[in-house]
């Protein structure tokens, strides 16, 4: 996908940006507010605002980060819109090959530790480390300082790491106390 086919406006624009990024766009939609309708649509208004606005972007390079950007910001728009979102429990769509129960159920309690973060963590943890995006760019799509999203990176992670953290570690028994 190139920015001058951006810039024609050409109907079949569309349909390359929905192959080429559609799926991740739909995914960090996702993680941000966990519910589908609510991400197709998120997927929807970004592809549209892409097909009137992308031919702005000077970079061919930076296509897939802004379209991330305005998928974040739409998503966290409709977090901050109060919208009701109903949570049901993560299931996987489909298992891997060799995918044990462990492993599943670690898939669905890092879903849900980041669905507990707040919604601008969570946009941060999913734009860095589901997208792969580097600091800079993150700090961009979110309009906040590098080192603010690396505050709040480091947060997050803090956070995961604890409602991870296996609960019976944390429960070791307290050492006795003797009387003489």
């Amino acid at each position: 996908m190139t920015v001058e086919a951006l810039r024609r406006r050409r109907p079949q624009t569309l349909a390359e940006l929905l192959d080429a990024h559609g799926r991740e766009i739909q995914a960090v939609a996702y993680l941000i507010l966990r519910d589908r309708a609510a991400a197709e649509d998120v997927t929807i208004e970004t592809l549209l605002t892409a097909f009137e606005k992308g031919g702005s972007i000077r970079d061919d390079g930076a296509v897939r980060a802004w379209l991330l950007k305005v998928a974040t910001n739409k998503a966290l728009a409709i977090r901050r819109s109060g919208a009701r979102l109903v949570g049901l429990d993560v299931v996987p769509e489909r298992a891997a090959p060799g995918d044990f129960a462990g492993e599943s159920a670690s898939h669905v309690a890092l879903l849900a530790g980041v669905a507990e973060l707040p919604p601008a963590m969570r946009a941060a943890v999913v734009l860095r480390y589901y997208s792969d995006l580097p600091v800079e760019t993150v700090a961009a799509a979110l309009g906040k300082s590098p080192n603010t999203i690396k505050a709040q990176l480091q947060t997050a992670l803090d956070r995961l790491r604890r409602s991870l953290a296996d609960p019976a570690a944390d429960a070791a028994p307290a050492p006795e106390a003797r009387h003489a």
